[in-house]
This record gives structure tokens, C-alpha cells and sequence, in this order.
């Protein structure tokens, strides 16, 4: 599935041919530009002209000169800023207010020299204000230019080479695993987006911390009646009132998130519009690679995986006799546990259609790996080094957004679900985490206990995942068709109401839906077996991971397996094809109708594979326009059943269709 955004690129940029390059020139020049360069996002942008590259909608040679070129200006301006203003561009605003920017350049600039003109093009903080301190201490410029050129076409050519690179294997990838690669995609994503936003939040906090116990003093120093209360938390003489400040403010964020997030759902009487649209799209990119991948992530946040791990948190508090530690990680995870399954009895929120009994609002499994791994790096954080402290808030989030994906993906949860989850969770360990920074707590040694936290997690999912994956994903199976067809009619008539084409949204990828077939399939496996074709069995990631393997012999490759309706192929067939390298399938699933008389209904289509290496980096079988050849093939294979066959009233394909009974 193409995106959308790549269709209206595409359609602008064949309207005006030359203007890619004038977009690249301006992305790479505003990216070096002082002050300016600190809020372009340069990478994502270049990122897609590499994809345009690729596609083939942009000439390579041309923007990789636009971005050199863009690049070297940029660093021209900001050299010439630096020379212009000298020492008292410090004075002047932002950098004034934010003199930190200059300074880590400077640094980078004394212990580096010229490299550092080079070094800081890769590195975003400093990249647009390295050639200012150059331009401030009056470096020659025949000394600045030709690492200043060389460094932007290095860059240039490092940026957009990854969108190059997707854009170039992008028809060959999607045509096949389209599906699959969005929701990996989707995943490597969300974990991104929550690393990033946890570390930057992280680090907001650190640096503002003092700032906000200022304030809280102040306050309380001006509302004497209420701010005794406060005082409690700021006492300035209490080495954790930073840490207690930064929860309390988080606490009371959280709580405006949580109530405003529950109030939307109540006024709404059930899912957000958002819920239903998100959950219809990872329906519609059900994958069978990704189907027991997903399921297996899910049951992550199942007691028999937290459980041993949290038991053996508390048993080495309880050995170690940190009875305040101990009493408040029993209560975070008792009480979160019966409060979460209060508001779920409470609160009934219709379930998404694809999710059996158990699965509700808030989505338990998503509150307690928030509430266990958060709580977690609440009581271990304190005793870490600086800034090594927001490594556990990391994981904590990690491993929370890898499930909740999981499950979304399966259908088990609405989004709101595992938002109220998360934000619950977040909520209640923020109170049990105000109230155990409020006791004095000795320091102890953590690493035993981290050691022994994380790797019995590990241990136990280890163990877990692989066994009760596919249970999990037996739960969550397409819905059985609603339309019935009379077996008769079928066979005269209504097969012509069956879709002609797999449903996908980029037209060059709508396989031909040309073979219905009524009754069991051993009798047609045997047939075709008969014939001299093959059945493959479903490809696993052992198999899929042996694609990069390109120099095994082409007939040992598999052929990735496809979804019709989230619905696996029932069986692929394969034979060889006229050409080298070349397979005929035939791919049956069940049909989204049923007859009345019980009888199983399938469709299914015939394709010609050519054998690919997109990029030399893989082995891919893709499918090719043949002209009728491997529906002939079948038709042929199939004679002994009386097939009849007749153009399809939407886009005049024909269809075999067949009864085995």
C-alpha cells in the first residue's frame, strides 16, 4: 500500500520537474543555517526525497548536488553570522537565553579544530552552530572550504542514501510483504516515538527540576494556609524534592489526561471515532509472519511473565529487609491489579469485534507492565548515576508500547484501551511513587536486584511466548463470513458477487481473484499433485530470515505467504514456470461468503513468480504480468472436475470456478 503522501509528491513533482531540487537545496540550506538549523527536521525530510530517488521520481545524481549544495550555503550563512557578530553573538537573543548551544560547539571546536567542521555535519545539536564558532574566531577560509564541501556531500549522500535505498526495493518488497512491512514499520515507530519522548521528557525534568522547586517555594511563601501542605514536598532541606516535584507535577498532568481521555469515552457512549479507524487498519494488514510475531509479543504482559519476575523483586527486598521498599511494591501491583479489574467491571465499554470475553477497559495486561516495570524503575532509578537514571523509565516504556501494539494489532483492545491502560498505570505509580520518596529510604545496591528482575523477565518470556502464542492467536480469528449464497446460485450466477481482486489500495498490487472453488481440497491437492505441482507449507520467520541468503539456489526459497481478509492462505501450490527462475501459484483462501448447504467456499488466484534480488540484499519471489499463463496452467491442471469459466462482470477477468464434492 502506497502511502497517500507519496501519490500527491509524485503528481507535483511530474507537474514541476526541476522544483525537486529546489526543495532539496532549501531542506539541506535551512538544516545548516544558525538558530534556523536547530528546527528543520532535516532527516525525515531527506529521507523521503531518497524515497522519491528510488521510486524513480527524482534524478539521484541532480538532488544529491541540490543537497550539497543547500548544505554548503547553509554553512556559508552561518560561517559569515559568526565572522559578522564575533564574541557578541552571545549577547544577542536566543543565544542569550540559551547559551548552551554555543557552547557545546565551542567545546567540540577547541578539542577538535578543523575536524570538527566535518564531525559536527553528522551530528544535529551542533551541526548549524560549529561553523558560526569557526566563522567567530576568524578561521581562514581556504582552511574552512574544502572540509566544509567535503563534509556536506558526505552528508548529503549518507542522508538520503536510506530512503534511496527503501525507495529502490520499495515495488519489489511491498508487492509480497507490503503488509508485513507496515506493521514492522509501524512498531519500530511507536517504540521510537516513546523512547524519544520519555529521554526528552527525562531530561526536560532534569533540567528544569530546580527551577520548579522554585516556584513551589514561591507559591507556598504566597498561599501560607495551603502551602504548609505543600512544604512537604519542597522542603529545600530534603535532597529528593527535585525528584518529589517533578512526580507531583507529572501526577497532576496524568490525572488531567486520564479524567479527560474517561470523560470522552462516557460522553461518546463507546469507542472514539479514532478507535474504530485505527483498529480497521491493523485489521486490514493482518500478515501470517506477523500474526504468531504479534502473539507472541502480547502475552508479555501476562501474569505467567510479570509474575516471576515481580515475585523475585520482592523476595530479594524482603532478604535484603527493605520493608518500606517491599510493602509499596505489594501495593502497586495488589492494588492496581483490583483496581483495574474494578474499572473494568465498571465501566462497559463495548469490546472491538474481533476481541472474545476478558478484554475490556482499561486493558489489564498494558496497566500492569506500566505499573510493574514503571514502579520498578521508581524504586532502582534513585540509586543510578545522572543521567543513567532514565534508563529504566526506558525500558519501562518500551516494553509497555511493544505490547500495547501487539495487542492492537490482534484486535484485542480499542486504542482508548490501552491509552487508559498506560495513563492509569502511569497514574498510580506516580502516588505510590510520591509516597515512597516521602519516607526516607537508605540507599542500597540495585544491581543485584536489576540483574535479577530483568533476566527472570526475560527467562520467563522465553519460556512463555512460544508456548501460548498461537492460543493467544486462536482468540482472535476472522469473523466467519455473513454472506450466504445458495449452492446453486453460486455455481450460475453469484460467484459473480465475490470481489475480483484482493483488497488492496494501490491498484498495481490487486491480485487477480480468478479461481473459486466449492467443497474440500484434498480432492484438488491430489489433482494437482497429479500434475506435478507442489504444496508449500506456510513460511515461518526461519524461512523468511533464509531469504537473505541470496546465493542459495531459487527453488530453494519460499514463497512469502499472503492474507485475504485476515484471513492466511489455506493452501499454496507450486509448479515450475516456462521461464528460469520462474514459479506458477495458485493461492486459495476461504471465500467471504459461505453456501447454504455448508458446503466450503474458497477463492483463490494464479500468479507467475519471478525470482528477484532487490538490491542484492535478498531473495524474493515476485509476481509478473503473464498473460494468462498461470490461470491457463491451472484450468488445465483442473479438467478432470468439469470447471466452467466465464469473464467476471467487474473488469471482464475470467473465473475458474469448480466443485470438489
Amino acid at each position: 500500500m502506497e502511502p497517500t503522501w507519496i501519490d500527491s509528491a509524485v503528481a507535483w513533482l511530474n507537474a514541476h520537474p526541476f522544483a525537486a531540487g529546489a526543495v532539496t537545496f532549501l531542506i539541506a540550506f535551512c538544516d545548516a543555517v544558525v538558530i534556523l538549523g536547530f528546527f528543520v527536521p532535516a532527516l525525515p525530510l531527506l529521507f523521503a526525497i531518497g524515497a522519491m530517488i528510488g521510486l524513480g521520481h527524482v534524478n539521484g545524481p541532480y538532488a544529491l548536488a541540490a543537497a550539497t549544495l543547500g548544505a554548503f550555503c547553509g554553512d556559508a550563512v552561518s560561517f559569515w553570522v559568526g565572522r559578522r557578530w564575533g564574541v557578541q553573538l552571545r549577547q544577542r537573543w536566543p543565544f542569550s537565553r540559551y547559551p548552551q548551544w554555543l557552547d557545546r560547539s565551542e567545546a567540540l571546536f577547541r578539542r577538535k579544530g578543523m575536524q570538527s567542521i566535518f564531525i559536527a555535519r553528522f551530528i544535529g545539536a551542533v551541526r548549524p552552530f560549529v561553523p558560526a564558532i569557526a566563522g567567530m574566531v576568524h578561521m581562514p577560509l581556504r582552511r574552512y572550504i574544502p572540509p566544509s564541501m567535503v563534509a556536506c556531500l558526505l552528508w548529503s549522500a549518507v542522508f538520503l542514501a536510506p530512503g534511496w535505498a527503501l525507495g529502490a526495493s520499495y515495488d519489489a518488497v511491498a508487492a509480497v510483504a507490503d503488509r508485513l512491512a507496515l506493521v514492522l514499520g509501524g512498531l519500530v515507530a511507536a517504540v521510537a516515538l516513546v523512547f524519544l519522548g520519555v529521554m526528552y521528557t527525562w531530561r526536560w525534568f532534569a533540567g528544569h527540576a530546580d527551577n520548579l522547586l522554585a516556584r513551589a517555594l514561591r507559591w507556598t511563601r504566597a498561599h501560607p494556609r495551603l502551602g504548609r501542605y505543600v512544604i512537604a514536598l519542597v522542603d529545600p532541606n530534603r535532597p529528593e524534592s527535585p525528584s518529589l516535584v517533578v512526580l507531583a507535577v507529572c501526577l497532576l498532568g496524568i490525572s488531567w489526561l486520564w479524567f479527560t481521555l474517561l470523560a470522552s469515552l462516557l460522553a461518546n457512549g463507546g469507542p472514539l471515532a479514532l478507535d474504530h479507524t485505527v483498529h480497521e487498519f491493523m485489521w486490514s494488514v493482518r500478515n501470517p509472519l506477523a500474526d504468531r510475531l504479534m502473539a507472541g509479543l502480547a502475552t508479555l504482559g501476562e501474569a505467567e511473565v510479570l509474575g516471576p519476575a515481580a515475585l523475585v523483586a520482592l523476595a530479594y527486598l524482603l532478604w535484603r529487609k527493605r520493608w518500606m521498599a517491599a510493602a509499596h511494591w505489594i501495593g502497586a501491583i495488589v492494588f492496581g491489579l483490583v483496581f483495574t479489574s474494578l474499572l473494568e467491571a465498571v465501566i462497559d465499554m463495548p469490546r472491538p469485534p474481533t476481541a472474545p470475553e476478558g478484554f475490556g477497559f482499561p486493558s489489564v495486561a498494558v496497566t500492569m507492565m506500566t505499573i510493574v516495570f514503571g514502579f520498578f524503575a521508581v524504586l532502582i532509578a534513585r540509586e543510578l548515576p545522572g543521567r543513567n537514571r532514565v534508563w529504566p523509565y526506558l525500558v519501562a516504556g518500551v516494553l509497555t508500547t511493544v505490547v500495547g501494539f501487539a495487542r492492537l494489532y490482534l484486535g484485542a483492545h480499542w486504542p482508548s484501551d490501552l491509552i487508559g491502560g498506560t495513563l492509569f498505570g502511569i497514574l498510580w505509580l506516580l502516588v505510590l511513587g510520591l509516597a515512597y520518596r516521602r519516607h526516607f529510604v537508605r540507599s542500597f545496591w540495585m544491581r543485584p536486584l536489576a540483574w535479577a528482575f530483568y533476566t527472570t523477565f526475560v527467562a520467563a518470556a522465553l519460556w512463555h511466548a512460544p508456548r501460548h502464542a498461537d492460543r493467544l492467536l486462536a482468540k482472535f480469528h476472522a469473523a466467519a463470513p455473513t454472506t450466504t449464497l445458495a449452492a446453486q446460485a453460486w455455481w450460475e450466477h453469484d460467484w459473480a458477487t465475490l470481489p475480483p481482486q484482493r483488497n488492496e489500495r494501490d491498484i498495481r498490487r490487486r491480485w487477480a481473484l480468478d479461481v473459486q472453488v466449492a467443497g474440500p481440497l484434498a480432492p484438488l491437492r491430489r489433482a494437482l499433485e497429479g500434475e506435478g505441482w507442489r504444496v508449500q507449507p506456510q513460511a515461518d520467520w526461519v524461512h523468511t530470515l533464509g531469504l537473505l541468503d541470496v546465493s542459495a539456489p531459487p527453488i530453494t526459497q519460499v514463497v512469502l505467504p499472503a492474507t485475504l481478509d485476515a484471513h492466511p492462505e489455506a493452501l499454496l501450490f507450486l509448479r515450475s514456470g516456462r521461464r528460469p527462475n520462474q514459479q506458477v501459484v495458485l493461492r486459495l483462501w476461504p471465500a467471504p461468503a459461505r453456501l447454504s448447504d455448508g458446503t466450503p467456499l474458497w477463492i483463490g488466484t494464479a500468479q507467475t513468480l519471478q525470482y528477484e534480488k532487490p538490491l542484492h540484499t535478498a531473495s524474493l519471489w515476485l509476481p509478473v504480468a503473464d498473460d494468462g499463463h498461470a490461470h491457463a496452467q491451472v484450468r488445465a491442471a483442473l479438467q478432470s472436475f468439469a470447471p466452467r469459466e466465464n469473464a467476471h462482470p467487474d473488469g471482464g477477468a475470467p473465473v475458474l470456478r469448480l466443485r470438489t464434492h
